[in-house]
């Protein structure tokens, strides 16, 4: 199938006539091909956004709302469709799209459907001098959104959604590597009525499709989420050109576990925490950290746990651990595997390629499991993203906080505790942008959502989102 890109409400091939090979991860063959667009395919969508921006910031918040609430619907009502493209293009098992990542796409587009109508703006009277001040909050203009390949339509309508509920128009990349629900978006748009330009889809290489939305004169903000090294490239560009960025980027994140835990709850939930998405999450618990009391106990019952997880293809609804993204992704998640004995670490479970019957070019690996003595490592340090986690045990409370603090990431961190007082010292104290109790993954869509340190600057999410995508502006006025 090849794709196209989306400009102005159209369908078109890339203006130079390349195109880049996009490989069904399941049996490692190319079933597409999308555009390996360039500056002048750019250019292109940012003339018609700037041509639809007039008229759709004054669009009233009444049919914006109703048209992004007519997105969500479509996306509903076309699950199964995207579910199996977005299984076939990421690896992802079929299942977890119909369960995750689509119906979080519609629920992306519903919630800011219904923000928009309820973000305010503030009023300050000043008393004694006879004056008001207000503060506008107006759409920036053409923004860009650049979204990663873990979890595609998921993360690509987090971005655009609030882009275009405040008013924006939107440059929008998905990843090369897993373009297909970003293409048929596109096609929902247009059958929900999304006036021509708002949203433009551009597919192509970080390197040059990328650099181009980044680096255009006319694009006021950039959203990213993506590698910590490509979001500090996009900074170096960006910020000289005083553009806005909110940039969500890797994670290395504790799942810290105390011995009064309530531990069924906790193991079960440590397993998902540890391989969803075949661990291709920014928010997995690849640090598993847990008391000494129960250290030996837990190593037990989650390799019994783990090794009944079924690696197989992701079109079967049974399947639990699918295809990674990309070959060039597994050999990077294997060789972090293969240097277990240099790093004085043990491999308790898997570390193998998966073996798939009928799909024996598929980029599948066991879900592995590996000890660690050393938090300094670099299987703790440096961030995997794949089926992989480490766990260790520690003694104190404090050695507990200090191992889960000693990363430069700080996006999440799990803490399994029952003990109140330990949950408050913790969440406090803990270095990371997010943190769950007794839970992982719980997500209230109103919330921030964002890291701290090497994870990122800024948050999505809410009413950050849109105060993100428009600019405050105070207004005064005097009186007699």
């Amino acid at each position: 199938m090849n794709i196209k890109n989306y400009i102005n409400g159209k369908f078109e091939d890339p203006i130079k006539g390349e195109y880049i090979d996009n490989y069904n991860p399941s049996i490692g063959e190319i079933y597409g091909q999308i555009p390996n667009s360039s500056k002048d395919d750019v250019e292109k969508a940012v003339e018609a956004a700037e041509k639809a921006f007039p008229s759709w910031s004054n669009t009233t918040l009444a049919t914006r709302s109703k048209i992004l609430s007519k997105i969500a619907e479509l996306i509903k009502d076309k699950l199964e469709f995207l579910a199996a493209a977005e299984s076939k293009d990421n690896g992802k098992p079929i299942s977890l799209a119909k369960a995750v990542d689509i119906p979080r796409a519609a629920a992306n587009f519903q919630f800011f459907a219904n923000a928009i109508t309820q973000f305010s703006s503030e009023a300050h009277e000043s008393v004694g001098l006879n004056a008001m001040n207000f503060t506008l909050r107006q759409p920036l203009g053409v923004v860009g959104c650049i979204s990663p390949w873990n979890l595609p339509l998921y993360l690509f309508t987090w971005k655009i959604a609030p882009a275009i509920a405040s008013g924006n128009c939107v440059i929008a990349k998905p990843s090369e590597i897993t373009p297909m629900t970003a293409f048929l978006l596109g096609e929902i748009c247009n059958e929900a009525g999304l006036p021509k330009g708002v949203l433009n889809i551009i597919h192509g290489l970080g390197a040059s499709t990328g650099q181009a939305i980044v680096e255009h004169p006319n694009i006021k903000a950039i959203s990213f989420t993506g590698g910590t090294e490509t979001g500090a490239h996009i900074a170096r560009i960006a910020a000289p050109m005083f553009k806005k960025l909110s940039l969500e980027l890797g994670g290395k994140n504790p799942n810290i576990i105390f011995a009064d835990c309530d531990y069924e709850k906790m193991l079960e939930t440590t397993v998902r925490s540890s391989f969803a998405n075949q661990g291709q999450i920014c928010l997995c618990g690849s640090r598993i950290l847990v008391e000494e009391k129960i250290y030996e106990k837990f190593k037990t019952d989650f390799i019994k746990k783990v090794s009944e997880l079924k690696v197989g293809n992701p079109s079967e609804e049974t399947t639990n651990i699918g295809a990674l993204v990309s070959k060039e992704h597994l050999e990077k998640v294997k060789s972090y595997i293969d240097i277990a004995e240099v790093e004085n670490a043990k491999i308790l479970f898997g570390g193998d390629r998966g073996t798939v019957k009928n799909c024996e070019n598929g980029y599948y690996l066991q879900p592995t499991i590996i000890e660690v003595s050393d938090n300094n490592c670099r299987l703790n340090q440096e961030e995997i993203f794949g089926p992989v986690v480490t766990i260790m045990s520690f003694k104190t409370d404090e050695e507990a906080l200090q191992l889960a603090n000693d990363v430069k990431y700080g996006l999440s961190a799990t803490l399994w505790t029952n003990n109140l007082n330990r949950t408050m010292q913790f969440s406090k104290q803990l270095h990371t942008g997010i943190v769950w109790v007794n839970t992982w993954m719980l997500r209230d869509l109103r919330t921030a959502f964002g890291g701290a340190k090497d994870s990122g600057v800024g948050r999505e999410g809410g009413f950050e989102a849109l105060r993100f995508f428009t600019e405050p502006k105070n207004i005064c006025i005097q009186y007699e």
